[in-house]
């Protein structure tokens, strides 16, 4: 049951096309306006949930993106010396 009212301005000429295409069809005008929004809607509803799910992946990858977890914040800067001093470790090379 409909119990909301919506309403807009259109053009004369679109408000007379309506007209035409509601008699030829044999259905109130305001049938084939919500016929025609749901219509719209269907095809676009899916791009904004796309979207949306698109946001929260993005979110998701970013959290994880170009961090490493572990102690020593400068770690990366260090790696040279670090395998450097593994390897000594490991082989006993000076």
């Amino acid at each position: 049951m409909k119990s909301q009212v919506y309403s807009w301005r259109i053009s004369s000429a679109l408000k007379m096309d309506l007209e035409r295409v509601a008699r030829h069809r044999r259905v109130p005008v305001s049938e084939l306006v919500d016929t025609a929004v749901r219509e719209w809607l269907e095809k676009n509803t899916v791009d904004i949930a796309d979207d949306e799910e698109q946001k929260k992946l993005h979110a998701a990858a970013e959290a994880c993106l170009g961090v490493l977890k572990g102690r020593d914040p400068h770690r990366a800067e260090n790696a040279a010396e670090l395998i450097r001093k593994s390897l000594r470790r490991r082989y006993g090379r000076r």
